[in-house]
Order: C-alpha cells, then sequence, then structure tokens
C-alpha cells in the first residue's frame, strides 16, 4: 500500500492491535482494526482507511466474510469534511510529505 503496488492490504496478529500499530507506523498507510462489518464500513467511508487489521483469535470464519464484504464494498467518503478530517491526520503524521 505505501509503495503504491496495492490500494489496499489486510493485516493480522492474534489480537490485532499490534498489526495494526505496526502499519501505522508506516508512511501513507491508514490502518483500522475491525471487529465487525459496521466499524469496517466506517473506516473505509469516513477515514478512507487502506489497511484493515483483523484479530485471529476473535474473528469467526462467518464474521471475517462480513468484515471483508463491508471493507471492500465501502467506498472513501467524498464529503468535504470526511476529506478534511482523513487530510488533517495526514498533516499529524510528520512522516508523511
Amino acid at each position: 500500500v505505501a509503495a503504491g503496488t496495492a490500494d489496499q492490504a489486510v493485516v493480522c496478529c492474534w489480537t490485532g492491535t499490534g498489526a495494526s500499530i505496526a502499519a501505522n507506523k508506516v508512511p501513507g498507510v491508514r490502518a483500522a482494526l475491525c471487529t465487525d462489518a459496521y466499524t469496517a464500513d466506517g473506516a473505509r467511508r469516513w477515514n478512507d482507511a487502506n489497511v484493515l487489521a483483523l484479530s485471529l483469535r476473535l474473528t469467526s470464519e462467518p464474521l471475517l466474510k462480513e468484515i471483508l464484504d463491508a471493507w471492500f464494498a465501502a467506498e472513501a467518503s467524498a464529503d468535504a469534511e470526511d476529506r478534511e478530517n482523513v487530510a488533517h491526520v495526514g498533516r499529524l503524521d510528520l512522516r508523511e510529505p
């Protein structure tokens, strides 16, 4: 994602927390730890998250399908306020140009 060879990615670890923390250290990555479909949709829509972080411990196969379906179906909001929020977060990251 950071190199531009993919638009989105999925990372996971036992809780998902470590994977999301590590991913968010990479410039240009906006990772979201999602435990349900609604959160996955919102992360994509309102935060333009480009990396989905998942817990291997808590995510059953049916739940995983719901989360992935919501994640890949959602698109980043074109709303000016939402775009400004994403830009604001980008400005907070001193590693990004």
